[in-house]
């Protein structure tokens, strides 16, 4: 109880002179950072996930080729999960459709639409505007579908689960669940496709996913939002690989800050703790003080910082409502712990070494400054929680790449800034004597302190080499949304093109100012074996690999590989293979069929046998919404296969219009328009980009407070210098412009070598983990130079301008 005391009331002592100032900002940054990203971007997750989940217009999707078994929605029932019934050919809906997201509806063909939470009555049916131009409906007349005759009564305009298949973006006419035996449209072969929605509670979603996936039949599919659309999930990795990014290197600068403010604090109680020993306190003692603390301070920290991080967040979305169209969940809790266990990571791993070396401090001390405590070896403290400190963003990221090829780069450029610091150390002390008066006190003083020096340098290059990072990784980030996304970016598809409509679909085009896009020649084809064995016999995980062995395929082929596609391994085709048996195939293909170069496929193309090798794997960046291919092959190989084409094009609201002309003029071809949907993804790559301005702004103050304690970790040394120097005749504005000299010396060293490493770990990123296109940035350079030399050497002068303010007698006589 004694140490509890004493600890209280030195801890309070602490606070109110500022001694912890430094160490206590790091801290609460860490936890600021930690809990409002985490608070944040958990709400703006939970709500990009639920619009996402419109998708699917629920959370989860079972899909079978016959009706779904009553026992899953019994059991959907008593977990609270709500459901609905949807069949397609024809497509019908029961009355609570859809679960998540809404139907729109327009009163005229290719009119304004207006969202519902209605779905068609008995004996009606909405009717999408290509059948309406097609057919010459108006709104009222009756439509016979099958056996039964039913009441135009809306044009329908969007589904929530239209998703972006070609097969369900095609046009579509929308009856009531209950109608389906009266059209006698299913019948025994007929190819229905049936789907039960659920949506409800996480818990409860992810309780009845894991009860679907024991239970539910081979021919039974279950989708979710992760594989629902391949745009959507591309921008959401990308945003959340990011924000990880920027909390991540939120919590490594704090980290920094604490090291050297824990330095500086363990320095300026020397003197107190030789004091307490002089009167009979205890190594123990000594040690329990500071290990009760620490805990204190753990404990402020993460309270004041969840705090601050929870308001931080609510004032950011009540500033940014207008930008948040719908209502976000409310903030998980999950960051809670998370900083606790960093803050005492930080604290035990960073922090305590500096002050164990306190409780061996000697008596003596009093009597003379010059006797000290033997140096710790805490060098393997440091890489122990390093590593813990690794570990635990692991934990919260889930990303072994991305925190590995951070933890890399960092401490490669620490290491670079450490070599760099003692060659600048030995090399100031050389050319010192060929400057003016300033910059001969600026110089010996980086001489003078050497390893001090070194650790400025370290400290002020990787707080700049993190900034600057996060702003080349956020530049460019954003930058390649904007041009996967353009404004004129193709928002109708049109499909079953047959080789002799092509012509006249090209004048058609030109003639309404269309232009003339690149048509796709697309054939169907079924796998048939795998390096010689049917796929019936090898055993794949997932239902997307059974997918992909189960469906027909649209196979393409092309002399030239899609620019939105990126090449893994392999080599694409030149003009001396056409005609050759190769194959393209995209990386997810390959990870879901667990193929490699040089395997043989085998499909059944219209009844003919094709074998193929595959001659390379691709990436394809599905987020750019331009017609793709799992399957491409080189010219010549199905040439006479050709069953139709397909082509994109994109129209403005004043050319839609146009498009009843089209359906007209060509009845088979189907248009189909994701005019709705790339405004669905628009608008969540608002949302990320948001998030990613904001995580940011964390980042930065991170970076501002490992500058804050670099300059003052040696605060007390100039106090002293400035003193001596004042008192041997040296004017104040002498010694501040030495001071400035020395600052922007570091500085300059330290931004160079920043923007360097910044380039560096930023191209390594944007290649590897965000599949971005980098392009080398002048004004990274730029940045680096001016903020190393002009905000280090600023910051520097003016945090020891009060130093250099003190009267020297008043520093001499506490000295």
């Amino acid at each position: 109880m004694r140490a509890l005391r004493f600890a209280l009331r030195n801890l309070w002592r602490d606070l109110k002179s500022g001694e912890l100032s430094v160490l206590l900002l790091a801290l609460l940054v860490a936890v600021l950072s930690l809990t409002a990203v985490g608070f944040f971007t958990s709400r703006i997750t939970q709500g990009v996930r639920a619009q996402a989940m419109e998708v699917l217009a629920g959370d989860l999707r079972l899909e079978a080729p016959t009706p779904i078994p009553a026992k899953y929605f019994d059991e959907a029932r008593k977990l609270g999960l709500s459901s609905a019934r949807v069949v397609s050919f024809p497509n019908a809906v029961t009355a609570n459709y859809p679960l998540r997201g809404h139907l729109r509806i327009a009163d005229a063909p290719f009119g304004v639409p207006r969202t519902t939470d209605h779905v068609p009555g008995r004996g009606e049916v909405w009717i999408d505007a290509r059948i309406i131009a097609q057919l010459k409906l108006e709104l009222g007349a009756m439509l016979r579908i099958g056996e039964s005759s039913f009441r135009v009564t809306e044009v329908l305009d969007y589904r929530p689960d239209q998703g972006t298949g070609f097969v369900n973006l095609a046009p579509a006419a929308l009856l009531n669940y209950d109608d389906i035996a009266a059209t006698q449209l299913i019948q025994p072969g007929s190819r229905a496709t049936y789907a039960a929605l659920f949506a409800g509670p996480p818990a409860a979603v992810a309780d009845f996913r894991e009860f679907l996936g024991k239970t539910k039949a081979p021919g039974e599919r279950l989708r979710d939002v992760e594989e629902s659309s391949r745009q959507l999930n591309s921008a959401i990795d990308r945003a959340s690989r990011f924000l990880n990014l920027a909390s991540l290197a939120s919590v490594l600068l704090a980290a920094v800050a604490v090291v050297m403010g824990a330095r500086r604090y363990a320095a300026r109680h020397i003197d107190a703790v030789a004091l307490m020993k002089c009167m009979g306190a205890a190594q123990a003692f000594v040690l329990s003080i500071s290990v009760i603390e620490l805990t204190l301070l753990a404990l402020f920290a993460v309270a004041i910082g969840t705090a601050l991080g929870y308001l931080a967040q609510s004032g950011l979305v009540l500033l940014l409502k207008s930008l948040i169209p719908n209502e976000l969940p409310a903030a998980s809790l999950a960051p809670l712990p998370i900083a606790l266990v960093t803050v005492l990571a930080m604290l035990i791993g960073f922090a305590l070494p500096p002050l164990l070396q306190l409780k061996n401090t000697p008596p003596a001390r009093v009597l003379r400054k010059t006797v000290t405590a033997p140096p710790l070896r805490y060098g393997v403290s440091y890489l122990l929680a390093l590593a813990a400190l690794c570990a635990i963003l692991w934990s919260m990221v889930r990303d072994t790449e991305l925190v590995l090829s951070v933890l890399a780069g960092v401490l490669a450029v620490g290491v670079v800034l450490t070599l760099a610091g003692f060659a600048l150390v030995r090399l100031t002390g050389r050319l010192r004597g060929g400057v003016g008066v300033a910059w001969r006190y600026g110089l010996a003083n980086v001489s003078r302190r050497g390893t001090g020096s070194v650790v400025q340098i370290v400290a002020f290059g990787l707080g700049l080499m993190v900034l600057l990072l996060l702003a080349v990784v956020r530049g460019d980030l954003l930058a390649d949304w904007r041009r996967s996304l353009p404004n004129d970016v193709p928002n109708n598809f049109l499909v079953n093109i047959r080789p002799e409509q092509r012509q006249a679909l090209q004048d058609f085009l030109s003639s309404h100012g269309f232009g003339a896009p690149q048509m796709y020649p697309m054939v169907r084809a079924r796998i048939t074996a795998i390096n010689a064995e049917s796929p019936q016999t090898l055993k794949f995980k997932g239902d997307v690999a059974r997918g992909y062995v189960e469906r027909e395929q649209n196979l393409t082929w092309s002399a030239k590989m899609m620019e939105d596609n990126q090449l893994l391994a392999g080599r694409w085709w030149t003009a001396a293979d056409a005609g050759k048996p190769l194959v393209s195939i995209s990386s997810e293909y390959a990870e879901a069929l667990h193929l490699k170069l040089d395997d043989k496929l085998s499909f059944d193309v219209a009844g003919e046998p094709l074998t193929v090798q595959v001659a390379s794997i691709r990436k394809i960046r599905w987020d750019s919404f331009r017609p793709n291919f799992f399957l491409v092959f080189p010219p010549g190989l199905l040439d006479g296969a050709a069953g139709t084409y397909m082509t994109s094009l994109y129209l403005t609201s004043a050319q839609r219009p146009a498009l009843a002309d089209l359906v007209r003029q060509f009845p088979t071809i189907s248009v189909l328009d994701v005019d709705a949907i790339l405004k669905q993804i628009r608008d969540i790559m608002d949302r990320a980009s948001l998030a990613v301005q904001y995580v940011f702004l964390f980042t930065l103050a991170a970076g501002i407070v490992v500058l804050l304690a670099a300059v003052q970790s040696t605060r007390d040394e100039r106090r002293y210098e400035s003193a001596m120097l004042r008192t041997l005749g040296a004017s104040r504005g002498t010694v501040l412009q030495g001071v400035a000299a020395e600052f922007s010396a570091l500085g300059f060293l330290s931004g160079t070598l920043a923007a360097f490493g910044a380039t560096g770990v930023g191209w390594l990123l944007a290649e590897r983990l965000f599949s971005l296109e980098f392009t080398p940035d002048p004004i990274v350079w730029i940045a680096g130079l001016v903020c190393g030399t002009v905000l280090v050497g600023l910051s520097g002068t003016l945090a020891t301008r009060s130093v250099v303010n003190t009267p020297p007698i008043v520093t001499l006589r506490d000295e």
